[in-house]
């Protein structure tokens, strides 16, 4: 994340405190009739299409796993803390279930912009008891319906240090626990300077992701297109 990246992303988040603080709402208002399409970001990539297609509802197919997506991610946010595009996340979390056997299905979860409730979510609508939740910013867990929310499957919390290859092989394990396996967590990076050094933007998206947060709305079932 270069300086100018981030002097954007905080002089956006101070002009939209000073909307607030006027009364202005902090972002646009969904229209009325139709499905509704999540709010675009200056500078977007523009690749990819979610519009919500209704309440969320429990599956009955064994063999999907639910992606439930925070709710600025492909809207708001159309790329993770180290701008890996959205659309690449989601085609490459995709490919690994597919690999597997597996189909999917997705979701955004508003009342909350915590990961581990956002996965939970999906493992309990999820046919297969299996759910993979991600913030905008690439945080990412897997999850299964009968663990308590704040436990999980497996966890990937450092953002930075997530890249394609590992989006895939997120996929994978989680089509592999849906089958009922137990495979091998999949490998994650360690590097001691990615907290300092992503801390700051990394609380700015969070901000970013809550705002868009709507505890009377009910999770929704996606309609996703690559462009």
């Amino acid at each position: 994340m270069d300086e100018k990246t981030l002097k954007s992303i905080i002089e956006e988040v101070m002009k939209e405190m000073a909307l607030v603080g006027a009364g202005a709402p902090a972002s646009a208002p969904t229209s009325a009739g139709g499905p509704s399409v999540a709010p675009s970001l200056a500078g977007a990539s523009g690749k990819l299409s979610i519009s919500e297609a209704g309440p969320a509802e429990r599956g009955t197919n064994p063999r999907e796993v639910v992606i439930a997506l925070a709710p600025a991610f492909g809207g708001r946010r159309n790329e993770t803390i180290i701008g890996v595009p959205h659309d690449r996340v989601l085609k490459e979390i995709c490919a690994g279930i597919e690999e597997e056997g597996l189909s999917y299905r997705f979701i955004r979860v508003f009342r909350t912009s915590d990961v581990g409730f956002i996965a939970h979510e999906a493992a309990k609508l999820s046919g297969s008891g299996i759910g993979i939740g991600i913030q905008s910013r690439g945080t990412t867990v897997i999850h299964q319906k009968d663990l308590p929310p704040l436990s999980n499957l497996e966890l990937f919390s450092q953002s930075p240090l997530i890249d394609l290859e590992t989006f895939r092989a997120i996929g994978k394990n989680a089509a592999k626990y849906a089958k009922g396996e137990s495979p091998n967590p999949v490998p994650v990076r360690n590097d001691q300077m990615a907290r300092p050094k992503y801390q700051a933007i990394a609380a700015l998206l969070h901000i970013k992701e809550t705002e868009l947060c709507d505890a009377n709305k009910k999770t929704q079932q996606l309609t996703v297109e690559y462009r």
